[in-house]
């Protein structure tokens, strides 16, 4: 069971000093596996609350982080793909990727929130269909050197190994692509309990398909003042099937972050 952290590159907590701090002094800490951002393009003005609208891009937040870390994991939780075009895209995560030393955890997902998809003028109703084209474009990319799109051949290079893919949302919709894709699964706020059933299901999909069994990624937030608490939590996660839980908490400063940090590392190597 790893644990990893979700750093807040939006609010207060995202301006550029306390963001490269507190990645430092994750990558700095035993016991802590990965940093993971998160990813909103338009916030309109009527859903800000705790970000204030501010929301660095998670894609450049990485390509800053691999240059300012050297051991962590860094992954997006999720990176919403129908916000972005296919080859723009697939070169930022192939550049993070050779950049970080292959430390990429590429969590995706579709997105949710209409007003955002209003804004970037992509269709709501297409999410899903861009998706899956989004995601067989990346295979093909990181497949082989020469790549066509549109007609056109091309080299896909610098060509690093695929990041470790995640996708998110509901087992409906998320399996079947983490199946196609050899992905792992990537849920939200789910219980030991909720995410057991799931879970399996995932597993036993998986190995009907002669795949390994998938990484399952949740997010979630541990007690992390009560370390034997916390402790049993990782405990129970580990035994619902979760290979690592990501501890979403909010912070405005580093200090807060440090204290937080501080705590998960006790967790972890306690």
């Amino acid at each position: 069971m790893q644990l990893g952290v979700l750093l807040r590159n939006m609010g207060p907590a995202s301006a550029p000093e306390t963001v490269l701090a507190a990645a430092r002094a994750a990558d700095a800490t035993p016991g802590i596996a990965a940093l993971w951002v998160t990813d909103h393009i338009a916030i309109p003005p009527d859903d800000a609350e705790g970000s204030g609208g501010r929301y660095l891009d998670p894609l450049a937040t990485l390509a800053t982080l691999a240059g300012a870390t050297t051991r962590i994991g860094l992954g997006t939780a999720v990176l919403v793909v129908p916000y972005r075009p296919a080859l723009a895209t697939a070169k930022w995560i192939a550049t993070i990727q050779e950049l970080s030393g292959c430390r990429l955890r590429l969590g995706v997902g579709v997105g949710w929130m209409a007003a955002e998809f209003r804004a970037v003028g992509v269709d709501y109703r297409r999410r899903g269909r861009i998706t899956d084209d989004t995601l067989a474009f990346l295979e093909r990319c990181f497949a082989d050197d020469v790549v066509e799109a549109n007609g056109q051949a091309f080299y896909f290079r610098p060509r690093p190994a695929r990041p470790s893919l995640l996708i998110g949302g509901s087992p409906a919709h998320a399996f079947p692509r983490a199946l196609a894709h050899r992905a792992g699964w990537m849920p939200m706020g789910l219980t030991p309990d909720a995410l057991r059933t799931p879970a399996a299901e995932l597993r036993a999909a998986a190995a009907a398909a002669g795949l390994p069994a998938p990484e399952i990624v949740v997010l979630g937030t541990l007690p992390r003042r009560d370390p034997s608490a916390a402790r049993a939590a990782l405990g129970a996660y580990a035994a619902a099937g979760a290979t690592q839980v990501v501890h979403a908490e909010r912070y405005a400063a580093l200090d807060e972050f440090l204290r937080m940090r501080d705590d998960l590392a006790r967790i972890a190597t306690g």
